[in-house]
C-alpha cells in the first residue's frame, strides 16, 4: 500500500480559474480505488512540516505568488520538511499548475525540473486535446497508448535538459511536454502538466498514469 498525501492550493494557493479541491478529490478517488492510503490536506505549507511517514507528497496547487507580497513566504519548518523527505528519498507527483506553485521553496523547483514562467509560458483555450505517449517501456506509461481529453495544455515552459518526457502534445505544429519524469537526490519526481478541471480525469488513461505515476515514485521512498 501506497501511502498518498495530496496537498490541496487554498488561500494564496489558490486561483479563480482551477477548482483545486474538487479535482484533488477525484484524484484522491483514483488513488482509493487503487487500494492505496489516501490523505488531503488543504494546508500546503504544514504538509511540508509532517511528511517522514508519507511514501507520495502529490502537490495541486496555484501560484501563491500571483498575489503579490501578500503570497510570500515561507512557513516554518517547512522547506527543512521538504529536503529532508528528497534527501531520503519520497515520491512527488506535481499537478497541472503546480508548476508554478511553492515558489518560496527553491527545492521544487530544483525537484521537479520546470517551472511556468510569467510572461513566456501559455496555453490556448481549454478543449479536446490529444496526448501522446512519448515512451511507452516506462513503468508509469505502461498499457497507456494516445488518449483524448479536455484539458488545458501548457506551452514553452522552463524545463530542465535532464527529464524524460512520458507524454506530449501539440500546439501549432510544436510538440510540446505534457509529463515528464526526474530523479533529484534520493526521490522520484513525476510532472503532469495535465489536470485542469474534472473533464480532464474522466479519461481513464490519464487516471491510470496517476496512479501508475505515483506507485513508480513509491519505490524510492524511504519509508518503505
Amino acid at each position: 500500500m501506497t501511502r498518498i498525501l495530496i496537498a490541496t492550493g487554498t488561500g494564496r494557493y489558490s486561483d479563480p480559474w482551477h477548482p483545486l479541491e474538487t479535482t484533488t478529490q477525484l484524484i484522491a478517488n483514483a488513488f482509493a480505488e487503487a487500494g492505496d492510503e489516501v490523505e488531503t490536506t488543504d494546508q500546503v505549507d504544514e504538509a511540508l512540516t509532517r511528511l517522514a511517514d508519507v511514501d507520495v507528497l502529490v502537490v495541486n496547487a496555484a501560484d501563491p505568488w500571483r498575489n503579490g507580497e501578500t503570497g510570500r513566504g515561507q512557513a516554518p519548518g517547512a522547506a527543512d520538511g521538504l529536503s529532508a523527505a528528497l534527501a531520503r528519498g519520497i515520491g512527488i507527483l506535481s499537478i497541472h499548475n503546480a508548476v508554478s506553485s511553492l515558489r518560496d521553496y527553491p527545492e521544487w523547483r530544483a525537484a521537479i525540473g520546470g517551472a511556468w514562467v510569467p510572461g513566456r509560458s501559455g496555453h490556448p483555450e481549454l478543449g479536446p486535446a490529444t496526448i501522446t505517449v512519448t515512451d511507452e517501456d516506462h513503468d508509469v506509461t505502461s498499457g497507456i497508448e494516445t488518449f483524448e481529453l479536455v484539458d488545458e495544455r501548457y506551452s514553452d515552459l522552463d524545463i530542465d535538459h535532464d527529464v524524460h518526457v512520458l507524454l506530449s502534445h501539440r500546439i501549432d505544429d510544436r510538440v510540446q511536454p505534457a509529463a515528464w519524469t526526474r530523479e533529484h537526490l534520493q526521490s522520484r519526481i513525476v510532472v503532469s502538466t495535465l489536470g485542469h478541471d474534472p473533464r480532464s480525469f474522466e479519461s481513464p488513461e490519464h487516471r491510470r498514469f496517476l496512479v501508475q505515476a505515483a506507485h513508480w515514485a513509491h519505490e524510492c521512498s524511504g519509508t518503505r
